[in-house]
């Protein structure tokens, strides 16, 4: 079930805003799963906004959006978190789109990437602190707002509420999978794929523990809205 009501801004803290949009259908294990989707909104201390991975496209959603502030930024921080960039580029055709390394290659539909997010090397040095975590099959853009201190992640924690699944089916492979509220985090299955590189996501989460965020905010089911520390710990225990 996607958390109802879709498309609207919804305040998370000072400058910081989230919208949950419609399910997409994603190929996981081999199966076709539904997933919620959700953006995050920044509004920098210069009034411009950054669309961090954008849910769906529609006039009222832009009208609102135009309200807060002129947007400046499309940001697709991973090479699942991109599909409906597009859309919005089509309609702000001069807003630059910021992407992991290989997005262009990787996506399933056409997309312009007008500058790559390296690790450690925000565009926003003076608001946002970037980490690039990269994995075989998944490389994430982590964001830390640090007037807000609020961690923005899209699929290194997945915290699906079972009550919030109709089929028993799709609850037991979530409850499977480890990615189950209250004890969410990265699915098994993503899990194996840093492997080789769990060194260097070691590295990474131990910055963002240093960061002390207070709310975590990522795509998939109840995001974190305090004890961010203690959540961190947690959900990336398994690393």
């Amino acid at each position: 079930m996607s958390y109802a009501p879709l498309n609207v801004l919804k305040p998370v803290a000072p400058d910081v805003w989230i919208v949950d949009g419609p399910e997409i259908t994603l190929n996981r294990i081999g199966l076709k799963l539904p997933f919620t989707t959700r953006m995050t909104v920044i509004r920098m201390s210069n009034g411009d906004l950054i669309l961090h991975s954008p849910v769906e496209f529609s006039p009222g959603l832009h009208s609102a959006l135009d309200k807060l502030g002129p947007i400046r930024f499309l940001v697709a921080p991973n090479s699942l978190h991109y599909w409906w960039i597009p859309d919005w580029k089509a309609q702000l055709r001069d807003v630059p789109v910021y992407a992991i390394p290989g997005l262009e290659k990787r996506a399933k539909r056409p997309i312009q990437v007008d500058q790559l997010l390296m690790d450690r090397q925000s565009p926003w040095p003076n608001e946002i602190d970037l980490l690039v975590v990269k994995g075989d099959v998944l490389t994430e853009a982590v964001f830390f707002h640090r007037v807000s201190r609020t961690l923005i992640l899209r699929d290194l924690i997945e915290n699906f509420e079972l009550n919030r699944i109709h089929s028993w089916f799709l609850r037991l492979l979530v409850h499977l999978s480890g990615a189950a509220d209250p004890d969410g985090k990265a699915p098994i299955d993503m899990q194996l794929t840093f492997f080789r590189s769990s060194q260097a996501l070691r590295k990474a989460v131990r910055q963002m523990i240093v960061w002390a965020p207070e709310r975590i905010i990522f795509a998939h089911g109840r995001w974190y809205e305090k004890d961010g520390v203690k959540e961190l710990r947690r959900a990336f225990r398994w690393v």
